[in-house]
């Protein structure tokens, strides 16, 4: 059995590949998406995407940041070897739209902005409004350990090398292109 931290260490890029996998997925394919959550409307790369590439024991980093920023310099990066290691998403189901940010390394969701709930206008209200609150952020929880598990049968699978890491790469290339 690996240590916890050998494990770490060996696997640590996985959540990175995700979140490469995942803008890939959200700018070529958003009809896929319903695969993985039935009542979605969209998905999109919101105001803040980091990329990462370790080269020759140097470590770039580069950060987009901007409600209306041009993602050409991360596709740049891409095509380069970096991989997107924290990407910022918004997420709408429904009437509902949820804001948030994914890390690669940990998949931790952060900066969670939910849709409006119902107001409390009595103690007894408090109750619906905390299970309500519950049941957006669970929403938000399933999509992402949809979208992961899928993610890992398919890296796992011959159609990761086979396909799918040139169709990232090819996908990079002819964006930065145009």
């Amino acid at each position: 059995m690996l240590d916890i931290a050998v494990a770490y260490n060996r696997y640590k890029f996985l959540g990175n590949e995700f979140l490469t996998w995942l803008w890939f997925l959200i700018a070529t394919d958003q009809d896929r998406l319903h695969k993985y959550d039935s009542g979605i409307v969209s998905l999109t790369v919101g105001n803040r995407l980091v990329l990462e590439n370790t080269r020759n024991n140097a470590k770039e980093t580069i950060t987009i940041k901007g409600d209306n920023a041009g993602l050409e310099e991360g596709l740049l990066a891409i095509t380069k070897g970096a991989a997107v290691t924290e990407i910022h998403l918004s997420y709408k189901a429904g009437a509902h739209t949820w804001e948030f940010s994914l890390k690669g390394e940990s998949l931790n969701i952060s900066n969670l902005k939910l849709p409006e709930t119902g107001p409390v206008e009595t103690p007894d209200d408090i109750e619906g409004v905390v299970l309500e609150k519950v049941y957006l952020i669970e929403k938000v929880i399933g999509l992402v350990n949809n979208l992961f598990t899928h993610f890992i049968h398919l890296r796992v699978s011959h159609a990761w090398d086979n396909q799918t890491a040139s169709q990232i790469r090819k996908w990079a290339t002819s964006t930065t292109s145009n």
